[in-house]
């Protein structure tokens, strides 16, 4: 068996042509309308630009029960587009749901697709349209480009500023059957048009605001100190922590603060744009599988496991982590890089411990531990260009500080 230091120069070397072939790749954006309303011209977009007559939109069975879909149902109707609500998405949307919404799809005739909500939603809404045009299933299309044919048009309004879903190449998809929580990356998924409204998201419940708010900062943070990350990548992963730093506290204390709640949109999508091509990290790896194993959500997991994961790689990536921290406000003047990094790792912290999130993870069992670290590493070591690298005994230890006590 190979030592561990020359495993870690191969996966070194896979992530480098990772990186190569996103010189070659482009990764488009979705046709984006922003702002308070956009969600209305979105809907306005799909009806007089693109001719669609039959809409299929995916969303969860709440936001149905508040009330947040009806201006965009109501719109839609007057502009002639027949809609179908599918509303069967749960937090870490599965196998079986997606086949579901697929079911209905087809018995209805749509010829598109508008995911409303969170992460899982447009997450389902993404393989529902991939299904819709490929013949192979759910687990076939999991890891890189294996989405064989252009998905149905798809078209997405968050509702949460976190997952960056709408312009991202991923979808994340859980099969309880095998207690798998698995990705389908492929540029084809992401939706050719998403409307950041952030007064949808003014009634958002601080909890969710909170981790939601996390997830995003995750997404920005992984991206910057990737190996994987270009000067495109830094740029929105620094702009959109700064978004974050500047505007999440307030979101969470104030939510209808409109202001707060759009640029926190805006933070999200630009975190999404810098880990499309930069990547995650080992945070995704094991908030995946912490998804997977407890139904943990994915935002609250990513925001308990980030200050853990930041700590570890901290000697690879002490002046990245420094940069953060001057965007994020957090430098007085002529302290050290590591130094700015400790205050960055401290503030992240700091904003767990304002917004409720606990350290540890109440359902994790340590005789769950190795398997978790088997999954979360064969994930991390062949798909994220992570700072620095972790061998199993280390991981299993890493991930048993999270127990609870």
């Amino acid at each position: 068996m190979l030592p561990f230091s020359l495993k870690v120069l191969f996966f070194k070397f896979f992530q480098l042509l990772l990186k190569w072939s996103t010189k070659i790749l482009t990764f488009r954006t979705p046709e984006l309308f922003s702002g308070p309303g956009s969600s209305l011209q979105l809907c306005e977009h799909i009806a007089t630009r693109t001719g669609v007559k039959n809409l299929l939109i995916v969303t969860d069975a709440m936001l149905v029960k508040i009330g947040l879909l009806k201006a965009m149902q109501d719109r839609l109707t007057e502009l002639g587009v027949r809609w179908v609500v599918y509303d069967g998405v749960l937090p870490n949307p599965t196998i079986d749901q997606i086949e579901t919404g697929l079911g209905l799809l087809k018995k209805e005739g749509c010829t598109a697709i508008l995911a409303i909500g969170g992460g899982s939603s447009i997450d389902a809404a993404k393989v529902i349209a991939a299904r819709a045009r490929n013949p192979h299933k759910v687990v076939h299309m999991a890891g890189l480009m294996r989405v064989l044919f252009k998905p149905m048009p798809l078209y997405a309004v968050p509702t949460t500023a976190g997952t960056g879903s709408e312009v991202t190449i991923a979808a994340v998809v859980s099969d309880p059957s095998t207690t798998r929580k698995f990705a389908i990356m492929d540029p084809k998924l992401v939706p050719v048009g998403a409307a950041l409204d952030g007064a949808l998201m003014a009634g958002l419940p601080s909890p969710i605001t909170s981790a939601t708010g996390m997830d995003a900062l995750t997404h920005a943070v992984e991206a910057y100190i990737s190996r994987n990350h270009t000067p495109m990548t830094d740029a929105e992963a620094l702009e959109a922590t700064r978004l974050i730093m500047q505007n999440l506290p307030t979101a969470v204390r104030e939510g209808s603060n409109i202001e707060a709640r759009q640029n926190m949109a805006v933070a999200s999508f630009k975190a999404g744009v810098a880990f499309t091509t930069a990547g995650v990290g080992y945070v995704h790896a094991i908030a995946h599988n912490f998804g997977a194993y407890y139904h943990l959500p994915h935002g609250l997991a990513n925001a308990i496991i980030l200050p853990y994961v930041l700590d570890f790689s901290k000697p690879e990536c002490t002046d990245r982590l420094a940069k953060l921290a001057e965007v994020s406000g957090l430098a007085s003047g002529g302290e050290s890089a590591l130094q700015l990094a400790d205050k960055f790792i401290a503030h992240v912290r700091a904003l767990n411990a304002e917004f409720g999130i606990p350290t540890k993870v109440d359902k994790l069992k340590a005789g769950d531990i190795p398997a978790i670290t088997d999954k979360a590493l064969s994930e991390a070591h062949w798909t994220y260009a992570v700072p620095r690298y972790m061998d199993k005994p280390e991981f299993e230890a890493f991930v048993a500080q999270m127990l609870p006590a």
